[in-house]
């Protein structure tokens, strides 16, 4: 056989080989790329809770698994995307607040709204130990007449067992606005962990949710 064509039909193997393995590449792709957009992504559902401080209300809410997201802000105001600086003066009528991104399928609204109250103290009005204003007033913003109603039953039984030694104060209202605070306010705690307030305020509570709640915590917190 002439050697020229013996080379030519070996490369004509060769790029039947490439193409065939490209071809069937390309369709394993788009069955993955199918088989992706075909799964529906895992519905959510939203809270937004006013509690005092954001900064503590954040490191507790991002510890409890089921959650996909919080964000630390401000709702409940009447001037549209304040600054930390403005909310702090109490002339906003905005209070500090965080919203969660949640999986009801792995934590409930419910559930969220008793660690709500664990973790603040709903009964004091415009306050939360030495913070004081209206910005740190105790608020649930419902999203759906489902969420007042779970949000109007927990305040009732919590009442019920006497659960505090005075009337819950906290508010509940129809949910409208929230605000992103400032970046250097997210997670504020993880990455200021040694800070004074961090050390003081925030750690002892996410040592009580660890022994309030060891088996709904996220693995890696």
């Amino acid at each position: 056989m002439n050697p020229f064509r013996r080379v030519e039909r070996a490369r004509a193997s060769f790029l039947a080989v490439v193409a065939f393995s490209t071809l069937i590449a390309t369709m394993s792709g788009e069955a993955a790329t199918s088989a992706a957009a075909a799964t529906p992504a895992t519905p959510t559902e939203t809270a937004t809770f006013s509690g005092g401080c954001f900064w503590s209300m954040n490191a507790v809410f991002e510890r409890i698994a089921g959650v996909r997201q919080v964000t630390a802000g401000f709702a409940g105001g009447s001037v549209p995307k304040p600054s930390y600086e403005r909310v702090s003066t109490g002339s906003t009528g905005h209070a500090e607040t965080v919203q969660i991104v949640f999986d009801p399928a792995v934590i409930s609204y419910r559930d969220l709204l008793g660690i709500f109250f664990e973790f603040h103290d709903p009964t004091t009005l415009n306050r939360q130990g030495a913070d004081v204003g209206e910005q740190y007033r105790s608020v649930i913003f419902w999203h759906s007449p489902e969420q007042r109603a779970a949000a109007q039953q927990a305040i009732a039984e919590l009442e019920s067992r006497h659960a505090y030694r005075s009337a819950i104060v906290t508010q509940l209202q129809p949910y409208r606005e929230f605000y992103a605070a400032e970046d250097y306010h997210q997670n504020y705690y993880d990455k200021h962990s040694s800070d004074g307030y961090c050390r003081l305020v925030i750690a002892p509570k996410l040592e009580k949710l660890h022994k309030l709640h060891p088996n709904q915590l996220k693995a890696a917190m």
